[in-house]
């Protein structure tokens, strides 16, 4: 008998092209199944297959738990005695939790296992270590880009066979207005693998920018052979992408070569992406110029950088900005996130208003905290500051630059600013100890949360009441239902 389980196993193994290992697994596993059913309670049946010379063994397992174990409602867990056994008795002495006892049993008759159970356990395993064997195999290529035919449609979502593997393409993750049908063939992005009861399953998509990327890479070869490069791409699925594009070989227009002889490899991309209009942009290391490459075709007049907020503002004419914006703000929007930039769009008249009103704001500032006159609170602005920090911590030669002011003004500047700040710090951290001692004692609150909302100017719980949700989100980056539980605690009063 024990030559007829080596023999199946190598036939199986073979046929099926998994391991050995497995199959003498979904063994084990079977004759445990079939040799419980001799006991009436739920035991728990261990059976170990030598793998040289096919004999098997059963043993009767029992596990070793603690008595103090406790479920989720803090109650005592019952203890099953046909499989589990206290730590606290004498046959599990010297043992930890965990550990297990076991007692030899006569084993089932390999012959006898005719059991649809058995042979059903047999036959799962081996489907599951065929599906993950070709699953591998899959992965080893290191294939991102999948290309298959659509076996059915179920609830919106695509079911699609790609080689021997069945993958998902999910409804919202199809291009909008696509009507995809059964037999058609179809390529999409790779995003993850689920491991479900029936199996790996490939999960799917065919709006990820990463989609159009590897599109690219399939129609130019020049990007496979490493003389071109995408470093970014956004889409608007099914009507509108951008891709930067970058050049490793100085002999190549990488934005013609993307295009392709009379449009016919950007051409090849958009008929793969239900006519998704593509825009080829040339990438940039200065953010600046990428920026205003991305707004294509929009003309950018200037641009203003703000690296604290990481955003810019794009300045275009009148004539632009309807261009600029795009189709319900699409031109922008996909510039934005190809750029990781966040853009404010606005016209010359506004951009001279706005810095107007700031050049007025950082006017009142100097004279109020740096107690000078307008005459040098204007030279400072012209001379590109902007705040006191700048003033307080710039480095000395850059003030000594500036040809209005001597040493001793540039010093004086520096320790005035300095003292400024300093002033501003103390106030804020005595707003924090007042906060605290109101807020802190709220149910739900901590003192971090507390001191951080004090730093925000939320310093009584009449403040945080009247917080929006997104708002105390925003300030603190706590999820959306402590925020919500948050907010009602502080209103409470409100209804007492």
């Amino acid at each position: 008998m024990s030559r007829e389980i080596l023999l199946m196993v190598d036939a199986l193994a073979h046929e099926k092209n998994v391991e050995k290992e497995v199959i003498f697994i979904a063994l084990e596993l079977a004759l445990a199944s079939a040799t419980k059913k001799r006991f009436k309670e739920d035991a728990d049946v261990r059976v170990a297959i030598d793998r040289a010379n096919g004999e098997y063994q059963a043993f009767r397992v029992w596990t070793v738990i603690s008595p103090d174990t406790l479920d989720e409602d803090a109650e005592p867990v019952e203890v099953n005695p046909a499989a589990q056994i206290l730590s606290t008795d004498e046959r599990a002495k010297g043992l930890n939790v965990g550990d297990t006892i076991e007692e030899p049993l006569e084993a089932v008759e390999f012959g006898r296992i005719g059991a649809q159970a058995a042979k059903q356990v047999i036959l799962q395993k081996v489907r599951e270590a065929e599906r993950e064997q070709i699953l591998n195999d899959f992965l080893a290529r290191k294939e991102h880009l999948v290309s298959g035919t659509i076996k059915r449609i179920e609830k919106g979502n695509a079911i699609i066979e790609v080689g021997r593997i069945e993958a998902l393409l999910p409804r919202d993750q199809m291009i909008p207005k696509e009507n995809l049908r059964n037999g058609d063939r179809v390529r999409a992005y790779l995003t993850r693998i689920e491991r479900n009861v029936r199996g790996p399953q490939l999960i799917l998509t065919r709006i990820a920018p990463e989609f159009i990327t590897k599109l690219f890479e399939l129609e130019v070869p020049e990007i496979e052979e490493g003389l071109l490069e995408i470093r970014a791409a956004s889409r608007d699925p099914g009507s509108r992408a951008k891709i930067a594009v970058k050049s490793n070989d100085q002999r190549l227009d990488p934005v013609g070569t993307c295009v392709g002889m009379r449009g016919s490899r950007v051409q090849a991309v958009t008929g793969e992406l239900a006519g998704e209009r593509v825009d080829i942009v040339l990438w940039s290391m200065d953010p600046a110029q990428f920026v205003i490459n991305a707004m294509a075709p929009a003309a950018v007049t200037r641009i203003s950088i703000d690296e604290e907020a990481h955003s810019m503002d794009v300045v275009v004419g009148e004539d632009q900005l309807a261009l600029a914006i795009g189709r319900g703000g699409q031109n922008v929007r996909l510039a934005s996130q190809l750029t990781g930039w966040e853009l404010n769009l606005m016209t010359e008249d506004e951009a001279e208003k706005k810095g107007e009103e700031e050049y007025g704001k950082a006017r009142e500032l100097f004279i109020a905290r740096l107690d000078v006159d307008e005459e040098v609170a204007d030279i400072l602005i012209q001379e590109g500051f902007n705040s006191l920090e700048e003033i307080a911590y710039v480095p000395l030669s850059e003030m000594q630059e500036i040809d209005a002011f001597d040493e001793d003004t540039i010093n004086e500047l520096r320790s005035r600013a300095r003292n400024a700040l300093l002033t501003e710090a103390i106030a804020r951290e005595e707003k924090v100890e007042e906060a605290s001692e109101e807020l802190s004692t709220m149910q739900g609150m901590d003192e971090k949360t507390a001191n951080l909302l004090a730093s925000k100017g939320v310093n009584k719980l009449d403040d945080l009441a009247d917080l929006a949700v997104d708002e105390l989100i925003e300030m603190t980056g706590m999820d959306e239902d402590r925020a919500k539980q948050m907010i009602m605690t502080a209103r409470a009063p409100w209804f007492a």
